[in-house]
Order: structure tokens, then C-alpha cells, then sequence
């Protein structure tokens, strides 16, 4: 029996190397989308008020990765007629679809950061251990 209508969930495997489930997670991975994301999860913002509330990101980053986040479905953009003209940012049913998921991770880094540094000092000793043991030390900086 022949299948109509589009490519169904099942039909996508992330593991596959050509798979454009590759690009949706790339750019979630991405943690000014990420931060975009979370911020939205209050309700519609304004542009200024994303750029102002998520520290560092610049003028330029904000505005391609908002309209990478539109062009995915994630975010809509509704542009209001005042003087100066307003425009506010919000997510769309799609992107709500991702706020546990979006924010698990955001504040798992914050809850979690503490064990990273003691990780990474375990890490490179035991790393300098091994080097010492085969007789090479190479310093990492």
C-alpha cells in the first residue's frame, strides 16, 4: 500500500549521518538558542529586552539565531506599527514544546556547575599521572 501525506517521526534517525534531525539539534545545542529559548518561556519580549536580559550576546547573534528559530518554527516574530516600530518575539506552539526540555538543561548547568571544575582538575591529573607513567609530560594550559 502506497503512504501519502510527509515523512512521518519514525522515518528520521538521528544516528544517520545525512538526517536533518542533525541541523534541529544543532541549533538547539546552540546556547544563545538555548538561552533565547528559556528567556521566552515568560511570555512574548521584545527584542532590547532579550538583548539586555541575556548578558554578552550581541546585537548581531541575537538577531540571526531569532530568525534561525523563526525559520525553524520555534519562535514567531509579530511586528507592531508604533513610533518607533515594536517588535516582539514569542514562542510558537512548536517551540512551547520545548520548554521543560530547554530549561532541564539551562538550570541543570546551573545547578551542577560546582562538579565541573572538580571534574575537569580530576581529569587533567590523572591525565598528567599516566603521561609521567610513560614517560612523557606534556602541560596542559
Amino acid at each position: 500500500m502506497k503512504r501519502t501525506g510527509g515523512p512521518r517521526a519514525r522515518d528520521y534517525d538521528v544516528y544517520e549521518d545525512q538526517c536533518p534531525t542533525r541541523l534541529v539539534l544543532d541549533r538547539l545545542a546552540d546556547k544563545w538558542a538555548l538561552l533565547i529559548l528559556d528567556r521566552l518561556q515568560a511570555g512574548p519580549m521584545r527584542f532590547n529586552l532579550l538583548k539586555r536580559d541575556i548578558k554578552r550576546i550581541t546585537q548581531k547573534v541575537l538577531t540571526q539565531t531569532l530568525r534561525k528559530l523563526e525559520r525553524d518554527g520555534l519562535v514567531s516574530r509579530t511586528v507592531f506599527a508604533t513610533v518607533p516600530v515594536t517588535v516582539e518575539y514569542a514562542l510558537t506552539p512548536l517551540g512551547e514544546t520545548l520548554t521543560d526540555t530547554v530549561s532541564s538543561l539551562a538550570h541543570w548547568a546551573e545547578r551542577n556547575m560546582p562538579a565541573v571544575p572538580k571534574a575537569q582538575a580530576a581529569f587533567d591529573a590523572s591525565l598528567v599521572r599516566r603521561q609521567v607513567a610513560v614517560g612523557t609530560v606534556h602541560r596542559l594550559r
